[in-house]
């Protein structure tokens, strides 16, 4: 509106106008999303182009439906879980509030009351001096109040901005903690099974050794063996025993940490997975995006965002206390003496009110909350942007992971089948009386550690896998809490 047009207008069309300009600032700094440099691209690129870029539910990429039957049920049962949806309803509430206080508030109000007087009093003296009236009296009220406090300065406006914003960060809280449910859930099962492979593994190991004992054994027993190569093997199958137990306790404890992650007691899942499965295989992973991307899909940065710009409105409501603030407030009602007179035009009454509340001689605190606000504001933006360093942190060193365990894991896959060839031929010249069993029985032995070794390396590329895809912001479909739809 141009000073020619607000001449035109009449003095009370002058101070709406006035009005609707005012209330449409908003003191304090406009939110303006962080623009951070980031490269073009992962250094760790080598993934499948073929593969098809993983949905939220990548789980099911693995193969393993009892895998995907442990996530739903963390998802579903997880007391992580259960706490980040109860702080967006938090949230939400506090979104509710900072609406309401924009708009009219309003109360009905009603009493009767009887009362005796007091002669002695100035009220009760000049009460019972008029006429027809005695020391008893009763008064009936009922009203309606209605108040309003302008925004003029968009302080109030600033609060509902930081409430939706903490509301849109409490929702991707949720999306984050529903993704390392997970992921931990994930890497815990493939522990699991990681560690029910070597078990196997340990115990074949150790049944291949008490039959080498047995034979240098009896090899002694004839002159033929020496004492030294016996204690050597004895002391050999007792180093493979001591590993039996220290398998079975990290399974132990798998399996428990499994427990938790599905919200219940340590030992309910034991009897579902007391069956030995293999690992999961490494499923093909493809379209990662850029480093760019991880701004848009991983829930954490959304919420340390969103964070950012809470603390950023929170400035402004800051800053707003430096200007008065007014309000206006209405009653209508009626008040009497008697029941039947209660909706006469007599009883009738109205009141209104205008007030004005300014800190004016308290600048010195309003100065002090706003450099807290914009102290929360710094801190903020270096914690968004430390994590969105090391969320390409995370990406790059679960991308080398995955690439390497999976290189180790081909290598020794192609060690153990030269071993099983070797094996085979120490047994076939065992049977031509060519060799003793001894080395037969050493040849299984370094099969059995090759094999351990290689389970190892299996399982380790799949948490990689695991970790590729909770770094990578779990599915790729995943939305920013701006657009309402996490």
């Amino acid at each position: 509106m141009t000073e020619d047009d607000m001449r035109t207008l009449s003095l009370p069309s002058r101070s709406l106008a006035l009005c609707a300009l005012l209330s449409a600032c908003a003191v304090g700094p406009d939110y303006q999303k962080p623009d951070l440099a980031a490269p073009p691209s992962f250094v760790s690129t080598q993934v499948s182009n073929d593969a098809a870029a993983p949905r939220a539910d990548w789980w099911n990429a693995f193969g393993d439906p009892m895998l995907t039957t442990f996530v739903v049920r963390a998802e579903a049962q997880n007391l992580d879980v259960a706490q980040a949806l109860a702080r967006v309803r938090q949230a939400r509430a506090g979104l509710q509030q900072a609406t309401s206080a924009l708009l009219p508030s309003g109360t009905i109000s009603g009493q009767a009351a009887t009362a005796h007087l007091s002669t002695d009093t100035p009220t009760g003296r000049i009460v019972t001096q008029v006429a027809d009236a005695g020391r008893d009296l009763e008064t009936y009220e009922l009203n309606a109040n209605a108040g309003w406090e302008l925004d003029l300065f968009g302080g109030l406006r600033r609060g509902r901005e930081a409430a939706i914003a903490d509301y849109q960060a409490s929702r991707a809280g949720v999306a984050a903690a529903r993704l390392s449910v997970a992921a931990q859930t994930a890497d815990t099962y493939v522990i699991i099974r990681g560690l029910q492979a070597r078990l196997a593994i340990a115990r074949d190991q150790v049944e291949t050794q008490r039959r080498l004992v047995q034979t240098v054994a009896l090899q002694y027993a004839k002159g033929v063996a020496a004492e030294l190569q016996l204690r050597q093997v004895e002391g050999a199958l007792a180093q493979i025993e001591a590993t039996v137990p220290v398998l079975e306790n990290a399974r132990d404890v798998a399996l428990n940490a499994l427990d938790i992650l599905l919200g219940q007691q340590p030992g309910t899942c034991r009897q579902e997975l007391a069956e030995v499965q293999p690992i999961p295989a490494v499923p093909a992973l493809g379209g990662i995006g850029t480093p760019a991307d991880l701004l848009r899909r991983r829930p954490d940065l959304i919420a340390a965002e969103r964070h950012l710009a809470a603390s950023n409105a929170r400035i402004g409501s800051a800053i707003a206390e430096y200007f008065p603030k007014l309000s206006i407030g209405g009653l209508i009602g009626t008040a009497t003496t008697a029941t039947s007179t209660l909706f006469t035009g007599g009883a009738f009454q109205a009141q209104g009110v205008a007030g004005l509340r300014w800190r004016l001689f308290d600048f010195g605190r309003v100065d002090a909350e706003i450099k807290v606000a914009r102290g929360q504001n710094a801190e903020a933006l270096a914690v968004y942007r430390l994590s969105v360093l090391r969320a390409s942190e995370d990406v790059e060193n679960a991308l080398s992971a995955l690439t390497r365990r999976s290189q180790q894991q081909e290598t020794l896959a192609g060690g153990e089948r030269a071993l099983a060839r070797a094996r085979d031929a120490s047994f076939a010249a065992y049977k031509g009386g060519v060799v003793s069993l001894i080395e037969v029985l050493d040849a299984d032995s370094r099969l059995l550690g090759t094999r351990d070794a290689r389970a190892q390396a299996q399982t380790e590329a799949a948490r990689a896998a695991i970790a590729t895809y909770r770094a990578l912001g779990g599915g790729w479909d995943i939305l920013g809490p701006t657009d309402g739809r996490i």
